[in-house]
C-alpha cells in the first residue's frame, strides 16, 4: 500500500534520550531516515577504518601499532553523542555534502544563508538543524515541542548569534530528498509531522508557557531520565562490539565514489523501505519530558479543517 505524500507538512523530532544527532540528520532529510542504530553503525565502520589508515602508518616507520589499538570509539561516546564525521557519512547516503560554515567554498552562505537550504549546528553533545521547507525557514531544535519559524531577515543574524556563541555551523548542500512517504502501519517511528499552522500554534503555546513560568529557554532545558540513558548506552555498546560480532558495513564503488552499505543502511536506500525498518523508539510527552508509552504511532499527518 503506497504511502501518503508528507508534501507541505514539517517533520520534526522532540528530543528522545540523547539522540539530537539522529533527530538532526532525520529533520535534515525531512523524515525519519536514520535510527540510533545505523549512526552507530556508521559511527563502527569510521573507527575501523580509521585504526586501520593508523596501523598502516605506523607500519611505515611511524608510532608503535598499539598506540592505535583500542576499544573506545571516536566517533561515538556512552551516553550517544556524535562526531560530525558520522553526520557526515549519513548524510553522504543521500548525497548531501556537509560543509564548515567557515570553509572557504561556503564564504557566499555566510552572507547570504538564506539562499542555501539546511545548516546542521552543534555545541558541546547538542546537534539541531535549521532548515529550509516550501520556501521558509525553521529551527528544528529537537529541545522545542515544534519547529520553530524563522523569517529570513532573522536567520542570518540568528546564525551569526550561534556563531558568536561558540556554536559550530555547518552547510548542507546536494540535492534533498523531495518527500518521506508516511506508512499508515509504520508504528516503530518517533517523530511527528505537523501542518506549519500547527506547528506555530505549539511554538506559540509553549513560548507563552515559558514566559508566565519564567522558564529556560530551549538551549537550556532540562536533563535527559538516567534509564534511558542506560538503555541507550547498551544498545550503542551492542552496537560497537567486535567486528566479528557485528554485520559490517563493507564498501562499495558506485557511479564512481565509495559509499558504505549494511544490512540495516544501503547505499541508496528507498525511504519507504528504510522508515519501515527504524528503531521502535517511544515518543515522549512535550509537557511532562516522561515517554509516552502508550503513544507508538506518530507517523500520521495531522488533519486540517
Amino acid at each position: 500500500m503506497a504511502g501518503l505524500s508528507n508534501g507541505g507538512l514539517l517533520y520534526h523530532e522532540i528530543q528522545e534520550s540523547k539522540l539530537c544527532a539522529v533527530h538532526c540528520v532525520n529533520t535534515v532529510l525531512q523524515g525519519p531516515f536514520f535510527s540510533e542504530l545505523d549512526l552507530a553503525a556508521l559511527a563502527s565502520d569510521l573507527d575501523q577504518r580509521e585504526r586501520q589508515m593508523m596501523l598502516e602508518g605506523a607500519s611505515l616507520g611511524g608510532a608503535s601499532s598499539g598506540d592505535f589499538y583500542s576499544d573506545v570509539s571516536h566517533n561515538v561516546s556512552m551516553g550517544g553523542d556524535f562526531s560530525i564525521q558520522v553526520l557526515q557519512k549519513a548524510l553522504e547516503i543521500w548525497d548531501l555534502e556537509v560543509i564548515p560554515l567557515n570553509s572557504p567554498v561556503a564564504e557566499q552562505s555566510q552572507f547570504v544563508p538564506e539562499l542555501e537550504n539546511a545548516f546542521i549546528c552543534h555545541l558541546h553533545d547538542h546537534w539541531f538543524c535549521i532548515r529550509k521547507v516550501n520556501g521558509e525557514w525553521y529551527n528544528f531544535n529537537s529541545l522545542l515541542p515544534a519547529p520553530e519559524h524563522l523569517s529570513q531577515f532573522y536567520l542570518s543574524a540568528y546564525i551569526d548569534s550561534l556563531k558568536d556563541s561558540g556554536w559550530s555551523i555547518f552547510l548542507v548542500k546536494g540535492n534533498f530528498p523531495k518527500e518521506c512517504p508516511i506508512l499508515p502501519d509504520s508504528s516503530t517511528v518517533f517523530g511527528q509531522w505537523l501542518t506549519p499552522e500547527d506547528a506555530h500554534i505549539i511554538a506559540k503555546t509553549f513560548n507563552q508557557k515559558k514566559i508566565s513560568t519564567g522558564g529556560s529557554t530551549s538551549l537550556e532545558m532540562g536533563s535527559i531520565a538516567d534509564d534511558e540513558e542506560e538503555d541507550l548506552k547498551a544498545a550503542i555498546q551492542a552496537s560497537l562490539v567486535d567486528s566479528t560480532g557485528l554485520q559490517t558495513i563493507s564498501d562499495t564503488v558506485e557511479d564512481g565514489r565509495t559509499t558504505p552499505q549494511s544490512s540495516s543502511i544501503s547505499s541508496k536506500p528507498d525511504a519507504p523501505n528504510l522508515v519501515a525498518n527504524l528503531t521502535d523508539v517511544l515518543p515522549r510527552d512535550s509537557e511532562t519530558g516522561e515517554p509516552n508509552k502508550d503513544v507508538h504511532n506518530v507517523t500520521s499527518a495531522p488533519e486540517t479543517e
